[in-house]
């Protein structure tokens, strides 16, 4: 099999087993820089180090600057090579490489967790979540360059608040995404075989609020309504809105109330987890937080919150660049498969604006948001010839 841009796929593997070792300790050096969602300092001292390698590549930088958080970094890459300028006139659209820079991981971490290899395994914050795939991006990039071999032009973008709901930086992530063809997600493959992501669920966060009317629980009891028996009641409704056959699901994860076990509780407070398979399933997820009402009338019940990130559903264009990406594996000599996951990316913003993306492009590896998270070395330029083979062969 040959690639579509004269480039054999053996090729593209040599290139990446060459950059393996300079791959690793780029990957140590960005690792190194903590850079926890929360702390727009430490992100923007990620971030520049990273615009700074692009930068050397020939790309082209453009900030998106916050305030609250750390700064969002754009950079693009005009196509390059015969096929794009035969395919000038077509004004050839854009492929946007998604991922963030932020992890989860407070200030210190590096102290306990500091970057290693050991067994075939790069460990450290972050790495897996997803720094590596920020690096393979850089890489893959660079790659094509060489090789004259980078026929579209190529937008990269790294957010900076990603594991905490993407607030901020959603708008520029469906803007820049509505004007590419395709979109590539640079987060961690999934499970031990690293397939690609076809289908993402939606998350949603819903806070339910009681007030109640405090009183001694000994002297006034009967004068007072307790907000807790009331949001217990209410929990065991919404626990019912769970529906497995369709893959919705809800969890109230934390609880909080009351002041002393002598005191009937005038607050209570519970925050509640959904995650949907299909959008249509969102308003009938608003509908049913929205129509809950409290069994004791003289408690108050606040509902806040909603839908945060639509699914990313599987889509015909999904499956498309899917089995591109198959196809090229097996080109490659492995074995590529796809599955669908509960947790939610930026690429689930793109994916509801009807964009073809394929998530999970990333590193293979375990251990998201937890002390043994890590990357197979292996797979490392395995994965990066792929992404170079999906880039170029658009």
């Amino acid at each position: 099999m040959s690639h579509p841009l004269g480039v054999e796929p053996g090729k593209l593997l040599e290139d990446a087993e060459k950059r393996q070792k300079s791959m690793l300790e780029q990957l140590e050096a960005l690792a190194s820089i903590e850079s926890p969602s929360e702390d727009k300092a430490a992100v923007d001292r990620a971030s520049r180090v990273v615009a700074g390698w692009f930068e050397e590549l020939g790309g082209k930088i453009r900030w998106h600057r916050q305030k609250q958080f750390g700064d969002l970094l754009e950079v693009r890459f005009g196509a390059m090579g015969r096929r794009a300028k035969a395919g000038a006139e077509e004004r050839r659209k854009p492929i946007l490489l998604l991922g963030h820079l932020d992890t989860v991981w407070p200030m210190g971490t590096l102290a306990k967790m500091p970057f290693r290899v050991a067994k075939g395994k790069a460990f450290g914050p972050g790495v897996y979540d997803m720094k590596a795939g920020v690096v393979m991006a850089l890489h893959a990039v660079a790659m094509l360059r060489e090789r004259q071999a980078l026929t579209a032009p190529v937008v990269l973008l790294l957010v900076s608040d990603e594991e905490i709901g993407s607030t901020v930086s959603r708008a520029v992530t469906e803007k820049i995404a509505q004007e590419c063809s395709a979109v590539f997600v640079l987060e961690p493959a999934q499970g031990p075989q690293g397939a690609y992501k076809t289908a993402r669920k939606g998350v949603g966060d819903y806070s339910v609020h009681v007030r109640g009317v405090a009183a001694h629980s000994g002297v006034d009891f009967e004068k007072g309504h307790s907000a807790v028996l009331e949001l217990a009641r209410l929990i065991e409704t919404i626990s019912q809105f769970t529906d497995l056959k369709t893959g919705l699901t809800v969890n109230p994860g934390t609880i909080c109330g009351g002041t002393r076990t002598n005191v009937i509780a005038a607050e209570a407070q519970a925050e509640v987890d959904v995650r949907i398979a299909r959008m249509r399933d969102a308003a009938r997820v608003e509908k049913l937080f929205r129509g809950l009402r409290a069994t004791d009338r003289d408690c108050t019940l606040t509902i806040t919150g909603g839908m945060n990130r639509p699914p990313m559903e599987r889509s015909r264009g999904t499956v498309a660049l899917f089995q591109q990406a198959k196809k090229l594996a097996h080109a490659m000599g492995f074995a590529l498969e796809e599955a669908s996951t509960g947790g939610g990316s930026d690429g689930n913003f793109t994916a509801a604006l009807g964009i073809p993306t394929l998530d999970g492009m990333g590193a293979v590896g375990e251990g998201a948001h937890a002390t043994h998270e890590s990357i197979v070395v292996s797979e490392l330029a395995k994965r990066t010839a792929l992404l170079a083979g999906m880039i170029g062969g658009r």
